[in-house]
């Protein structure tokens, strides 16, 4: 069973997903448009699971399907669309998870919606210290039951998420 740890905001979590992206981007070659850093270890000064969240753009589900092998060897975990239908996700790091990958295909809006929560978090200062109070206080409370964790986090997720999109336009690719 996972154990629901949220630590104090990490420094390097972005050197870590530059790494990991330089890695998929030679694993996985042309299928790779674009990768970004997502999730609560990208946004600075954020309390997260110590876990590099990576938003993958690929050509297409096929194309990746393909390449399962390669993220085999690259230490990653094929779990399929993990109940997100039109995602691929993976996961690396055993017992320890290090890093979850989210794959969508080119205009999938499920993209625009993990880089508008992102990004609307890094420009929210208080959003953001109000989300990683309540997950520290989640994890204190649930460390051993990672599904009433989510469910704690869902009102105020749905909540950031409208937010973000009504406010969205692109930043950065990182």
């Amino acid at each position: 069973m996972r154990t629901i740890e949220v630590v104090e905001s990490d420094p390097t979590w972005p050197v870590h997903f530059a790494t990991e992206r330089e890695r998929l981007s030679r694993m996985l070659g042309a299928v790779v448009v674009s990768i970004h850093h997502i999730g609560s270890t990208a946004v600075p000064g954020l309390a997260a699971k110590p876990v590099i969240d990576v938003l993958m753009e690929v050509t297409d589900l096929a194309s990746l399907d393909a390449c399962r092998g390669a993220m085999i060897l690259g230490g990653y975990t094929p779990r399929g669309e993990n109940g997100i239908p039109g995602r691929r996700y993976f996961h690396k790091g055993v017992p320890v998870r290090t890093h979850h990958v989210h794959a969508f295909a080119v205009g999938d809006e499920a993209l625009a919606r993990h880089l508008a929560f992102r990004d609307y978090l890094r420009t929210h200062a208080e959003i953001a210290r109000e989300y990683g109070e309540l997950k520290q206080a989640l994890a204190r409370t649930w460390a051993q039951d990672p599904a009433r964790y989510v469910e704690g986090k869902d009102a105020l997720v749905k909540r950031i998420a409208a937010q973000a999109m009504a406010a969205w336009r692109p930043q950065s690719p990182a």
